[in-house]
């Protein structure tokens, strides 16, 4: 079972991580970064699958909770996908060494895209597990007319959901900075190995959105798993190996000099 937590303080914010460095074996692998989901945190089945995986082949892994989520500081209700892409960002610089291979749940779809347009050749590979950059969009054309004039005139609004016991906090700033971190409007220029998994009985982020991500990709090499039958968690004993796989498969080809175009 792993320790407390380090804090890489960002912006005066304490942002909570776990690394692991690189053993011998796993020395000429990229490095692997798990980016969660909204309102999630990086003690998640998911998270703790792959960095157990990673450790077991000597592969350099890191997890992090953005602000406002699990233990690190600041508050969710101020933040938004500007931050915790930055939070994302601050620690892979401070903490990782060489290419890393970005492994993004959900919204940290998203951030892992906003990152690897941040950190450039430092991000090789990417691994989408149900991909959801652009969410905004959606969230706010779910909002009732009620929840709309909430937003408005307090500058948030709640929305029960079943991925959580707390109510998603919907505040104003999240939806006008994810419009100003549009990343589908105008592609993406990602070059790398991409591989995306996608459930097709996923409630949260229609499986037709990992189609339009990888037509947005500048990437070649983009190959999307579906799964029947599954849903937005993807977390399911198979599922998981499905997931590590994924991430073998693009650490392979990074490690071999799979090369970024342009």
């Amino acid at each position: 079972m792993a320790g407390p937590p380090a804090y890489l303080d960002h912006c005066g914010i304490p942002i909570a991580y776990h690394h692991t460095p690189a053993r011998a074996g796993g020395a000429k692998l990229p490095g692997v970064v798990f980016l969660g989901g909204f309102m999630s945190d990086m003690e998640g089945g998911k998270a703790l699958h792959l960095e157990a995986a990673c450790q077991k082949r000597g592969q350099q892994y890191t997890r992090l909770d953005y602000r406002g989520h699990g233990q690190s500081g600041g508050v969710f209700a101020e933040s938004g996908i500007s931050d915790w892409a930055g939070d994302a960002a601050a620690v892979i610089e401070a903490v990782t060494k060489g290419p890393q291979v970005l492994v993004g749940s959900s919204m940290g779809g998203w951030v892992m895209l906003l990152t690897a347009s941040r950190l450039g050749r430092r991000v090789r590979g990417l691994v989408g597990i149900a991909p959801a950059p652009d969410f905004v969009l959606r969230m706010e054309d779910a909002l009732s007319p009620a929840q709309k004039t909430e937003l408005e005139q307090q500058g948030y609004t709640t929305r029960p959901t079943p991925y959580s016991d707390e109510p998603y906090i919907i505040s104003k700033r999240l939806i006008d900075d994810g419009k100003h971190n549009l990343v589908l409007t105008n592609g993406h220029s990602f070059a790398g190995p991409v591989r995306i998994l996608h459930g097709m009985e996923d409630d949260a982020v229609p499986w037709q959105d990992s189609l339009t991500l990888m037509d947005k990709l500048a990437s070649a090499d983009v190959r999307i798993t579906y799964v029947k039958g599954g849903d937005h968690r993807l977390s399911e004993p198979d599922q998981l190996q499905m997931l590590d796989a994924a991430v073998c498969e693009v650490s392979a080809l990074v490690a071999a000099g799979h090369t970024l175009e342009g």
